[in-house]
């Protein structure tokens, strides 16, 4: 493990630790205001919501441009809501649940190489969070029936890519403030 985080500076590690709590930080709020809409749809809350803080897994990996930033930012994310009781933890699970949709941005932008760092990159990315952490969400807790399951999905897919297109704005305009990296 030490090798793997020799590999990222104090500076990326500071940047992976602020978007994991500030992912966890949004959650409570986010989640119940998106209830309102989806819960007589029965599409759970988190499935509509989660683009908002989806995106801090891809905010995290877009400024640091390390795989397995993701990771380490849904490890974070997990070991927080265990270790504090917040919003959204599940326990021993939370470990999966948190971590998967981190794994599979870092598998997403091997894939995609270079291209992850475009908002078609940054859409899909949050698309492969969202649907991963409500896929995973619906087979542990709900156990929703196929089409409700559908219409969770496809607000997860819609979130997630419209979160990964804000990570990716947000990126843009740090990037044009000056390469903070270079400094």
């Amino acid at each position: 493990m030490s090798k793997f985080l020799n590999k990222f500076s104090m500076f990326e590690l500071v940047v992976i630790s602020l978007t994991a709590a500030l992912g966890i930080a949004i959650k409570p709020i986010i989640v119940p205001l998106v209830h309102i809409i989806t819960g007589p749809l029965y599409i759970p809350g988190g499935a509509a919501a989660g683009g908002f803080y989806m995106l801090w897994l891809v905010l995290g990996l877009g400024l640091t441009k390390k795989i397995g930033t993701g990771s380490l930012i849904g490890i974070t994310q997990a070991l927080l809501v265990i270790i504090t009781g917040a919003y959204g933890n599940h326990g021993a699970i939370s470990i999966i649940t948190y971590t998967v949709p981190g794994i599979l941005i870092d598998i997403g932008a091997k894939l995609l190489g270079n291209k992850f760092i475009t908002p078609a990159g940054f859409f899909i990315l949050g698309l492969l969070a969202n649907i991963s952490g409500t896929m995973l969400s619906n087979m542990v807790f709900f156990r929703l029936p196929l089409i409700p399951l559908l219409l969770s999905l496809s607000a997860a897919s819609l979130s997630g890519g419209l979160g990964g297109l804000i990570a990716y704005n947000i990126v843009k305009t740090i990037r044009k403030q000056g390469d903070i990296y270079d400094k």
